[in-house]
């Protein structure tokens, strides 16, 4: 029996992050694998198997290959439990990625040897550096053609601001990857084929110094390389230092190829060792202990239709302190409620798994009858927590929403506000016009097409998006020192409400944000949303 430290210290909860197509998911099943959570690794796109990714559980994901919102996995190796935030890669559902890592405390960052950093790497890893999270860096595919390895690295350093340190370097790549040698055990560690969706095969592990069985291996020229390729590396790369991996300013890197299973585990085993338990976490200007404080969790992420059987909508929250007990009752800080958790549960892409107990470190899902919203906090009763909301992300585009059937207004209405309240979309309002139209917003364009996929397979809802000009929007950071209705704009600017009755103003050009400043003394826009 663990005491609650040795429970909390055991955790171990990290984002993956990455270009669309680099392999997140694909590395995410080996992980899996290795793990024992499952048996077989689906094909990511359903090609060579009937199998879908097992984190892509909506139907919409299925279909095209990607992820389009983040999956929680939780599975046990060598000691550790881990619990994985699979993130959507595609740029335009960035906004629920930012939203993962929140929950996080560390990001694995996946990396496509033949492309090197991509721009939606660029946008993930400057939301890493402002939560000064620590990145473990995979760079994969090394079973194709790969780019030269001192240029990815350089390219990492000089795109992301990061220094890299090679924890093992790889040795040839496409046709000719060999394997990798290993800078701690300074030994090469053999590249074979593995059979696709098992952990089978053998690795043989040659001491650097035994020349004559290096040579035997892996050929003279490949051996030649290495040499040459070490000397440099020895002489130029940065020193590792943990402390500065855990404050986010080293990114130790591994090399390896997650389709073919070769340098998974190697990288799982290194970032283990490097990676920390759950960290402490601020509410109220005052430091959380994961291990000596009451349970506290908060919501990141909601998700309606998980089941279409049941119409359910679950909130997902990371426990940041103490144990969850399932029979005790817990203090919903912004509904000022004492309530008991409704079906807790660790949820595996779309398998459940009802829960007793959960410690800091872990991610739960519990039911939400429409009373949690991101950002919110639950903590043990009589206890003082409140950790900082999750900032909303101004839309970049907007398109008027139509029902093609009048006579489902009431799914219509339903569907829509379930699927904003997930923070996937926006939704607004005319100001003050007593019109039941509805405009949404989006991060995205991609947003809009789930939109439309979800009303019409979880509500039975058809829709017709009318695209708005609109490039911009304002939050009236004052509206209570404002009469909203008698401001003046300029001819491009449209008055609207949020879902919480929220007044913003929308604007196609940008410099009428200023004008409109100019022309309403006193008025205070935001870019963001502080609720």
């Amino acid at each position: 029996m663990r005491s609650l430290a040795e429970e909390i210290n055991r955790r171990r909860t990290f984002a993956i992050i990455s270009h669309p197509d680099a392999g997140k998911t694909t590395l995410t099943e080996k992980f899996l694998l290795y793990g024992g959570a499952i048996n077989l690794a689906g094909s990511v796109k359903g090609k060579a198997t009937a199998r879908h990714a097992v984190s892509d559980w909506m139907q919409i994901e299925k279909e095209r290959g990607i992820s389009v919102t983040s999956s929680v996995l939780q599975f046990e190796y060598d000691d550790f439990c881990i619990n994985i935030l699979d993130t959507p890669g595609h740029q335009d559902f960035s906004e629920d990625t930012y939203r993962t890592l929140m929950a996080a405390d560390s990001a694995v960052m996946v990396i496509d040897a033949s492309k090197g950093v991509e721009a939606q790497t660029r946008k993930l890893f400057k939301v890493c550096v402002m939560r000064k999270i620590p990145i473990f860096t995979f760079i994969n595919k090394l079973d194709r053609d790969a780019n030269d390895t001192f240029d990815l690295l350089d390219e990492i350093e000089k795109e992301l601001g990061i220094a890299t340190c090679p924890v093992n370097w790889p040795i040839g790549s496409g046709k000719n990857f060999k394997g990798v040698y290993d800078r701690e055990s300074k030994c090469v560690i053999c590249y074979s084929d593995t059979e696709k969706g098992t952990k089978e095969g053998t690795s043989v592990s040659i001491p650097v110094d035994d020349k004559d069985k290096l040579v035997e291996v892996i050929g003279e020229e490949a051996y030649e390389k290495l040499t040459e390729e070490l000397e440099l590396l020895d002489g130029a790369g940065a020193d590792f230092s943990l402390d500065e991996v855990r404050s986010g300013d080293l990114t130790p890197v591994c090399f390896g190829s997650a389709l073919t299973n070769f340098g998974v585990e190697i990288f799982l085993k290194h970032f283990l060792k490097m990676t920390t338990a759950p960290l402490a976490r601020m509410s109220e200007g005052e430091l959380v202990d994961p291990v000596s404080n009451d349970f506290s969790a908060f919501v990141f992420k909601i998700q309606a239709n998980m089941n279409k059987a049941h119409r359910d909508r679950i909130a997902f929250m990371r426990i940041c302190s103490g144990e969850f007990d399932a029979d005790k009752e817990v203090y919903h800080v912004q509904g000022n409620r004492t309530m008991r958790l409704s079906q807790p549960q660790q949820i595996m892409a779309d398998e459940r798994k009802i829960l007793s107990k959960a410690y800091a470190g872990d991610i739960i899902g519990v039911f939400d009858p429409g009373i949690f919203s991101i950002g919110d906090t639950v903590c043990a009763p009589k206890t003082s927590c409140k950790y900082e909301g999750i900032p909303t992300f101004a839309p970049e585009h907007f398109a008027r929403v139509r029902q093609l059937d009048t006579m489902k207004r009431k799914q219509f209405v339903k569907g829509i506000e379930q699927i904003a309240q997930e923070g996937a979309i926006q939704i607004f309002r005319e100001f003050n016009s007593g019109l039941e139209e509805i405009i949404v917003g989006v991060v995205g364009v991609l947003q809009f097409d789930v939109l439309k996929f979800r009303l019409e397979n979880e509500y039975n809802v058809d829709i017709i998006l009318e695209n708005l000009p609109y490039e911009h929007i304002r939050w009236i950071a004052n509206k209570n020192e404002v009469d909203v209705a008698k401001l003046t704009g300029t001819s491009d600017m449209k008055k609207v409400t949020d879902m919480k009755g929220n007044p913003l103003l929308l604007f196609v050009n940008s410099w009428s944000v200023g004008m409109t400043l100019d022309r309403n003394p006193g008025l205070e826009l935001a870019e963001f949303s502080k609720n």
